[in-house]
């Protein structure tokens, strides 16, 4: 029975990350005969997770296989994005297909477990759709958090520390299902792999932007999550320990003190108040230009570098080099396939990618360098709501009849 299961959740997670397949396809992918797909697609049709259709444009003699889709309208998960200063939530159907979302802003002040729980629910209760059947709640947020039970042991940026996101989202949603949680850049890195810059390459390194900077790591196409589940922490990774920036950490030099928001935009002098890491732009007074923190001002500096600012191309120019020394240390540990830029280290990259290549040519041993590629996010913004998504559907394609039932029961 626990086989079958299994082999009926690895066919559902088939269809659900690579779209419609063909039932010789799912044949060939998983080693059975097309009377076994036959058999299990049956059960999965009845449950109301997929549907066959007739592969379109065929023409001619025979009778082509019929294509299997999942039920991308019919069932559904809540996901949320939970960044510095911004909420995402969105309902995210079976096959990764983003179907509504919602956003609102969140005010850089402090520790805000009830409030961002109290936005998200609100957000999430508004996507709630009574035709589709809600699975499961994936969250994603920007700190450290405990595998298992959506803890955030430490998130530095707005000072949490052990604040149960999970579970009190869970009870303001009021709708019967567990939260999810994972460390954004973790769930970047996997959706990445499953759907974007990293699709073929087991061995990936996906850096993500946001204030910070952090880093999901995969090996063999698993997470490298460490003893604890807290691994892959490269945004605390020393770069510069002479005379680095202060971090939020308590070091300095680390890898996002030196490429993260605050690094560019003190730069290339936008900051109004250097010291105050937490708090809201201050209003600009008449006839001075307002320099917002967020991403609109991290591309502002990258858009007005372009345009031959010389600050701002000297402030993406500095990052750059830091980016590139701490890229090639992760080269020469890791030695992946693919290193992705993945949130604002997408559009940093994209600007400083010669300083970036110079330093991996200094720093990074050519036989660990030579097959390394740089890409950017494919999945771009929606990386790590994405990787909250599928975070959200693990019960479903680990059991699926089982997970479907219970779903209904929840639902009524």
């Amino acid at each position: 029975m626990h086989r079958h299961r299994s082999s009926l959740g690895d066919l559902l997670h088939h269809v659900h990350v690579s779209g419609p397949l063909s039932r010789a396809a799912l044949a060939e992918r998983m080693g059975v005969n097309r009377s076994t797909i036959l058999a299990w697609t049956a059960e999965l049709v009845a449950a109301g997770l997929v549907r066959e259709e007739h592969p379109a444009g065929t023409t001619g003699a025979g009778r082509p296989s019929l294509v299997v889709c999942p039920e991308s309208e019919r069932v559904s998960v809540l996901a949320f994005d939970v960044a510095v200063d911004r909420l995402v939530a969105a309902r995210v159907g079976l096959g990764g297909r983003i179907l509504e979302r919602r956003a609102a802003p969140r005010p850089r002040a402090g520790v805000d477990l009830d409030t961002v729980v109290r936005k998200l629910a609100v957000l999430g209760r508004d996507l709630i759709d009574p035709d589709s059947l809600c699975v499961g709640v994936g969250a994603s947020y920007c700190g450290m958090i405990r595998p298992g039970d959506g803890m955030v042991r430490y998130g530095p940026e707005m000072g949490w520390v052990d604040q149960a996101f999970g579970t009190e989202l869970s009870k303001a949603l009021g709708m019967g299902l567990p939260v999810a949680v994972g460390n954004e850049a973790h769930l970047g890195a996997l959706a990445e792999y499953q759907r974007g810059a990293g699709v073929g390459t087991a061995d990936l390194i996906y850096l993500h932007g946001d204030v910070g900077v952090g880093g999901g790591i995969l090996v063999g196409g698993k997470l490298l999550g460490g003893e604890s589940g807290y691994g892959c922490e490269v945004g605390h990774m020393l770069v510069n320990p002479v005379d680095g920036r202060p971090c939020l950490c308590g070091s300095r030099g680390c890898l996002e003190a030196e490429t993260g928001e605050y690094a560019l935009l003190s730069a290339a002098g936008r900051i109004p108040d250097p010291a105050s890491r937490t708090a809201e732009p201050r209003r600009a007074e008449p006839g001075h230009q307002t320099r917002p923190f967020g991403r609109d001002a991290v591309r502002a500096v990258v858009r007005d570098a372009a345009a031959g600012d010389r600050a701002a191309a000297a402030a993406v120019a500095e990052i750059g080099d830091w980016l590139g020394i701490g890229v090639a240390n992760l080269i020469n540990l890791f030695n992946p396939g693919v290193v992705i830029f993945g949130g604002m280290l997408r559009d940093v990259y994209a600007a400083a990618s010669p300083q970036v290549a110079a330093r991996i040519a200094q720093h990074a041993m050519p036989v660990s360098r030579e097959r390394a590629q740089l890409r950017l996010s494919a999945l771009a913004d929606d990386a790590t709501l994405i990787g909250a998504a599928d975070l959200g559907f693990t019960t479903l394609l680990a059991d699926p009849l089982q997970a479907a039932t219970n779903a209904l029961a929840t639902a009524r």
